[in-house]
């Protein structure tokens, strides 16, 4: 089996807003939690991410889960040699397509353990 993709994640950008205090708020920035990312992952193959606490590991998983919602970006998977774009996914169609992936955190203080 040649190394078919299976997710291609093209331009990921995830944003959250900074709100002002008071009665009236209102954004006033932004943080940009993600912002570009593109990777390409085939069948059969495994992605780890590692980075800093607050670096954004964990909303990438969760943008390419679409349990955030991406503010810019395409996330592409190939089943069954149909690509579906997710971030236009909605409903029972999303629910359908979250049964085929999952996010593993990893204990550090287990996996860095240098004994």
């Amino acid at each position: 089996m040649a190394n078919e993709t299976l997710i291609e994640v093209e331009n990921l950008k995830v944003h959250f807003p900074v709100y002002s205090k008071g009665l009236f708020r209102r954004v006033t920035g932004h943080v940009r939690a993600v912002d570009g990312l593109s990777f390409t992952l085939g069948r059969g193959e495994t992605l780890g991410l590692v980075g800093e606490s607050g670096s954004g590991k964990t909303t990438i998983g969760r943008a390419i889960l679409r349990a955030l919602q991406p503010t810019d970006g395409r996330i592409t998977f190939n089943k069954n040699d149909e690509a579906v774009d997710l971030t236009r996914l909605e409903g029972k169609a999303l629910k359908h397509f979250r049964r085929h992936m999952q996010l593993i955190f990893q204990d550090p203080y287990a996996s860095l353990n240098p004994r």
